[in-house]
């Protein structure tokens, strides 16, 4: 059997979190799981980010040139060659139509994962936005063979996730455990932020689990706020069980994102403090449908408005149970089937 390979070129830092390499990730899983073999290029060196894909039984080179460019292509399109492999995808939005047309003129095929419509236009043969917002008229601009996977049906979760596809939530009268993400860096420490909100509702019945990425430049002074709480709070780094994490929390305080199809999948009701430009219209969509609580833009958002909207939230049991409902119609868990399924057919 020919073992189909597959290059993954996406990147992962402070300023840009880990959101696009850790759905690439999933759609690696979901490639491996076909019999293919995957390779991820990178252009900045995480460690912990590497470890996680090498353990995962992934392959990770870098380069050294800057994102985006001529040279970075160039040196994306010359490991495809040297991999022999069918399909480069691309998630990033430093990726213009330029690099498409690039890839594509080399007779490699490729799907490029877009969560607004950022280029100008579109070569690729794949076009993916996983996104509750996502409709093609983004994508009016793109060539005749140019196929759209849009909407939350192709929502890519990672393999941890994909046993909990059939369990039911318990929603409990108060939620006492919550759960604090904010991605896998969060330069702006909003998790600071929401651990002083917290405290300030002088509450000792609340459990709280803190997940932070490797990528966080806040660890130490984290760990040092907790020191000094009152409440009983759990700072954990680089997990690997989040899908157990969100099981065992009754709410969850997160930033927009791709966190957000995970949580609405595990059916956890979630405040969302938006804090990139790109999470603001997909979270305000999300609040529309009740399918989480929008409370605003991470700059504009004071303790006491945190607070009030938590305490609102823990005794509103009937409406966590809607949110969880609604949550969990809207992610199924097989977006990652589908997209390589997808693969799959072209290359046949």
């Amino acid at each position: 059997m020919i073992i189909k390979k597959l290059i993954i070129r996406a990147d992962a830092s402070i300023q840009v979190g880990t959101g696009h390499v850790m759905r690439c990730l999933a759609l690696a899983q979901a490639w491996q799981d076909k019999g293919g073999e995957v390779i991820f290029i990178l252009a900045n060196k995480s460690t912990a980010l590497e470890n996680r894909l090498r353990s995962e039984g992934m392959k990770v080179v870098h380069l050294l040139v800057k994102t985006g460019s001529n040279e970075d292509v160039n040196q994306t399109v010359d490991f495809a060659q040297k991999f022999n492999a069918q399909w480069i995808v691309v998630d990033g939005y430093h990726f213009g139509a330029k690099y498409q047309k690039y890839i594509k003129d080399f007779g490699i095929n490729l799907l490029f994962i877009d969560d607004y419509g950022h280029t100008d236009y579109y070569y690729a043969d794949l076009v993916l936005n996983q996104n509750i917002s996502a409709h093609k008229d983004l994508y009016q601009s793109r060539e005749i063979y140019t196929q759209l996977l849009l909407g939350t049906q192709y929502v890519l979760l990672r393999r941890e996730f994909w046993q909990w596809r059939d369990w039911q939530r318990a929603i409990n009268p108060i939620a006492r455990k919550l759960l604090i993400t904010f991605g896998g860096s969060d330069p702006d420490n909003v998790t600071l932020k929401v651990i002083q909100a917290l405290e300030g509702l002088n509450r000792d019945d609340l459990a709280v689990i803190v997940v932070i990425g490797g990528s966080n430049p806040h660890h130490e002074v984290l760990q040092k706020e907790i020191a000094n709480s009152s409440l009983a709070i759990s700072l954990q780094r680089n997990v690997s069980n989040m899908p157990e994490l969100m099981a065992w929390a009754d709410l969850a305080i997160t930033a927009g994102g791709s966190t957000n199809w995970e949580l609405a999948f595990m059916g956890l009701p979630s405040i969302v403090i938006t804090v990139a430009e790109n999470q603001k219209e997909i979270a305000t969509e999300l609040d529309t449908q009740g399918i989480i609580i929008h409370i605003g833009w991470y700059q504009q958002i004071t303790l006491e408005k945190i607070g009030i909207a938590l305490q609102e939230f823990i005794y509103d049991q009937s409406k966590r149970a809607e949110m969880s409902q609604k949550g969990k119609k809207l992610v199924n868990g097989y977006g990652a089937v589908h997209v390589t399924s997808k693969i799959a057919n072209i290359l046949s």
